[in-house]
C-alpha cells in the first residue's frame, strides 16, 4: 500500500474521526448548494457583514510593501495600541503593558497554542464556541463542559464553577469565557463577572476572557472580568468581528504580569510554528486598535443595526413558540425549540440536529444545532448568525438617517435575507 493511501491506523489518535469545524463546514456546504442553483439563507457562519473601516483599509494599502519578518510577539507599535485599547475600552484600571501582548494570525491560533503550552484541563460553559473543545482534543487535554440553563440566559453560574472545581482541588485548569457570547448573544453583568472572578481566584484558575465581540455589545457597555481578577485573566481580542476583518487573520492576547511565564512559553511555540503575523496586516491593525472618530461612528451604527435586527428576530422566534433570549451583543441567537418537540417528533424530527437538516432541506435556511456547541445529544437548541445582509449598504442607510431607529420596515428593506429566513423558520415550526 502506498504512503498516500496509508491505513487509518497511521493517523494521530487525537484526530481520528475529527470532522471539519462545524461553522466552516456549514458555510462551504451552503456555498455548494448556492452554486448548484439552490436558494440558501446563510445563518450558519458567523462572519461580520460589515466592511473593514476605510481608514484601516487605507493603512493596509500604505503598508502593502512591508515584507520583513516582524518580532514573534508582534510589532511594538501594535502591541502598544492593543494594550491601550484594552485599558481604554474594557474599563481596566490595572496595568496593561505592550510587553505583555502577543500577536498571532488569528485568536484561534492563540487559543490553540495556550492549551499546548499549559498542561491542564479545559473548562467550558455549555454551550461554547465550536473550536475550543476540538482544539483541546487535538492536543490531548481533558475538556469539562459546565452545564448552563436557558433560564439563566445560558450563562455560567459561579456555583456551578465552584462545585466542579471543589471535586478535585488543586488541579490545573483553564476556563474560557466568551462574552458577548458566540453562540448565545448574551453577556455577563458586572455582578456576575465579580462573582465568577471570586471563584476563579479561590481555585487559582487561568481565565481566558475571549472578548472578540466586546466592541459589538449592543449598548456599547462591554466590561471585562479582568477588572475583578486581573492577576489570572488573559484578554483575547482580534480584528475579525468588531472590525469586520475575519479573513485578515489577526488576533491578540494580553497577559497579566503574573503570567509572563506562560506568555514566554507561547512565544517560544509561536517562533517554531507560525513565526510571525503578516507585516502589512499588523501595520494596518495599529490604526484599527487606535480607533478614533471614524471607527467610533462605524461601531455606533453597527451596534444599532445588530441590536435592532437581533431584537426583532428573537421576538419573532419567541412569538412562534421558541424559547429565545433577546441578544445583548454580537450577532447570534440561540433559540431552544423544545416547546415544539412533541409536534416535531410527529413530523419525524427527532432532535436539534435533525431539525437543522430538515430546515435547510425544506426552507433553505442554514443554521447549526446546539450539539455543535457542546450541548448534550438530543438537545433542541440551535445557533443562528443573523449576518446574511449587505453591511456596507446598511451602514450607508444609517448614516443617511442616523436619528431614526431601525424598525421592522427598515429591517425588511435593508436586511431582507435575514428577515425572510426568520419568517421561514417560524412558518416551518408551525406547519400542521
Amino acid at each position: 500500500m502506498s504512503a498516500r493511501s496509508g491505513p487509518p491506523e497511521s493517523l494521530n489518535l487525537n484526530v481520528r474521526g475529527m470532522r471539519p469545524s462545524a461553522t466552516v463546514a456549514i458555510n462551504e456546504h451552503s456555498n455548494a448548494l448556492i452554486a448548484a442553483g439552490r436558494t440558501v439563507y446563510k445563518l450558519g457562519l458567523g462572519q461580520s457583514p460589515f466592511p473593514v473601516p476605510p481608514t484601516v483599509v487605507e493603512a493596509l494599502r500604505q503598508h502593502a510593501h512591508r515584507k520583513e519578518y516582524m518580532p514573534v510577539r508582534g510589532l511594538a507599535e501594535l502591541r502598544r495600541a492593543v494594550a491601550e485599547f484594552h485599558r481604554r475600552r474594557a474599563g481596566l484600571q490595572t496595568s496593561c503593558e505592550a510587553e505583555d501582548v502577543l500577536v498571532a494570525p488569528g485568536s484561534k491560533e492563540l487559543m490553540f497554542i495556550v492549551q499546548l503550552a499549559f498542561y491542564g484541563d479545559l473548562l467550558l460553559p455549555s454551550p461554547s464556541w465550536v473550536s475550543y473543545s476540538p482544539q483541546a482534543q487535538i492536543i490531548g487535554r481533558q475538556v469539562c463542559f459546565l452545564p448552563t440553563r436557558a433560564e439563566d440566559r445560558w450563562m455560567l453560574r459561579p456555583g456551578t464553577l465552584d462545585a466542579h472545581c471543589r471535586r478535585d482541588r488543586g488541579r490545573p485548569r483553564i476556563l474560557i469565557l466568551n462574552y458577548p457570547s458566540n453562540p448565545t448573544g448574551q453577556s455577563f453583568t458586572l455582578d456576575e463577572l465579580a462573582a465568577l472572578a471570586e471563584v476563579a481566584r479561590e481555585h487559582q484558575l487561568i481565565v481566558i476572557s475571549d472578548e472578540i465581540y466586546g466592541e459589538l455589545h449592543h449598548a456599547g457597555e462591554h466590561r471585562s472580568i479582568a477588572e475583578f481578577y486581573p492577576e489570572g485573566t488573559i484578554l483575547s481580542s482580534g480584528l475579525s468581528k468588531w472590525c469586520g476583518a475575519g479573513g485578515w487573520r489577526l488576533g491578540t492576547f494580553l497577559f497579566p504580569p503574573q503570567l509572563r511565564w506562560l506568555r514566554d512559553a507561547m512565544t517560544a511555540v509561536a517562533s517554531e510554528t507560525y513565526t510571525t503575523t503578516s507585516a502589512p496586516i499588523q501595520c494596518a491593525a495599529v490604526t484599527a486598535f487606535a480607533c478614533g472618530p471614524e471607527i467610533d461612528e462605524y461601531l455606533v451604527h453597527a451596534r444599532q443595526i445588530l441590536r435592532a435586527l437581533g431584537t426583532w428576530s428573537s421576538e419573532r422566534l419567541a412569538a412562534a413558540g421558541a424559547r429565545c433570549h433577546r441578544p445583548e451583543g454580537g450577532f447570534y441567537l440561540f433559540p431552544d425549540f423544545s416547546p415544539h418537540a412533541a409536534r416535531l417528533r410527529e413530523r419525524g424530527v427527532a432532535d436539534g440536529e435533525a431539525l437543522c437538516e430538515r430546515l435547510l432541506a425544506e426552507t433553505g435556511v442554514a443554521i447549526l444545532p446546539g450539539s455543535d456547541f457542546g450541548r448534550p445529544p438530543g438537545d433542541w437548541s440551535a445557533r443562528l448568525a443573523y449576518v446574511d445582509f449587505d453591511g456596507e449598504q446598511a451602514l450607508a442607510e444609517r448614516r443617511r438617517e442616523p436619528e431614526a431607529p431601525p424598525g421592522e420596515a427598515w429591517l425588511r428593506r435593508v436586511t431582507p435575507r435575514v428577515t425572510t429566513a426568520i419568517d421561514r423558520i417560524c412558518e416551518w415550526l408551525n406547519r400542521g
